[in-house]
């Protein structure tokens, strides 16, 4: 029998994809093509970025006990993780990912595959609000406080941020740099606002309402978003630099 597809979620799947592609384009013209464009250093873009980054996690959670073979899928979202570090350590190590977006949402579906059964338990409504209140307490810890945003609650001790493991956590040891770092906390709690929120949808029956198709393309992007999230970086790198270098020929003739 063939799963269910709630195409609603697909669609949002894939309007943050093609969010991502603009914002990555953005970035490679910036940081690898050295164009100045000031506002892409501004709190707006950040805003952007975060809005991008936060309907990816969210949505994982939301997704996680939908389909079968979790454990398959963990470990291959894991192991894509694992081969953008590897790619990026080898090829661009001045702009090299570690513990990036895919590694966090495997890890987290890797948990959930072992903790499902007793989370499915507790009361949705108190496991959504615990889980949103534990990530803004802890957004701040890869800055070495409890908090969120400018509002930092308690310093966290120099000793917690030492090496790979703990900046794998969420604390990140002197040094450490990533052009794309999500670590487990806080982002995990995150992940589990989605998980309860979808469990309040199925308690009150709200799930038949994202079945419907709204826009086909968007959501055939979103339903194969893992594929174009590996591939779009090296396609955009190529177009840009085709783009750049065409331009500069063209300008020197």
């Amino acid at each position: 029998m063939k799963a269910q597809r709630y195409l609603i979620l697909d669609g949002i799947r894939g309007f943050a994809i093609l969010n991502m592609i603009l914002y990555h384009a953005i970035w490679d013209l910036v940081y690898l093509f050295e164009f100045k464009w000031d506002w892409y250093h501004s709190y707006g873009s950040f805003l952007w970025q975060q809005g991008i980054c936060w309907t990816f996690i969210f949505l994982s959670g939301f997704c996680q006990p939908f389909g079968h073979k979790k454990l398959q899928r963990a470990i291959y979202v894991l192991g894509a993780g694992f081969f953008i570090s590897i790619v990026t350590w080898i090829f661009m190590p001045e702009s090299r990912v570690q513990f990036g977006i895919l590694t966090l949402l495997g890890s987290c579906m890797l948990l959930m595959y072992f903790f499902d059964k007793p989370l499915k338990a507790w009361n949705s409504k108190i496991g959504l609000l615990l889980s949103l209140f534990l990530f803004v307490m802890t957004r701040n810890v890869n800055h070495g406080f409890l908090g969120f945003g400018r509002w930092n609650v308690f310093p966290l001790p120099d000793s917690w941020y030492h090496n790979l493991i703990t900046t794998y956590f969420g604390f990140p040891m002197i040094g450490f740099s990533s052009t794309d770092y999500f670590s487990f906390i806080p982002w995990c709690f995150l992940f589990l606002s989605g998980y309860f929120t979808q469990h309040i949808f199925v308690e009150r029956n709200w799930l038949q309402y994202l079945k419907p198709q709204k826009v086909k393309p968007l959501e055939w992007i979103g339903q194969h978003s893992l594929l174009i999230y590996l591939l779009h970086q090296p396609i955009i790198y190529c177009v840009l630099n085709m783009i750049v270098y065409g331009f500069r020929i063209h300008k020197v003739i």
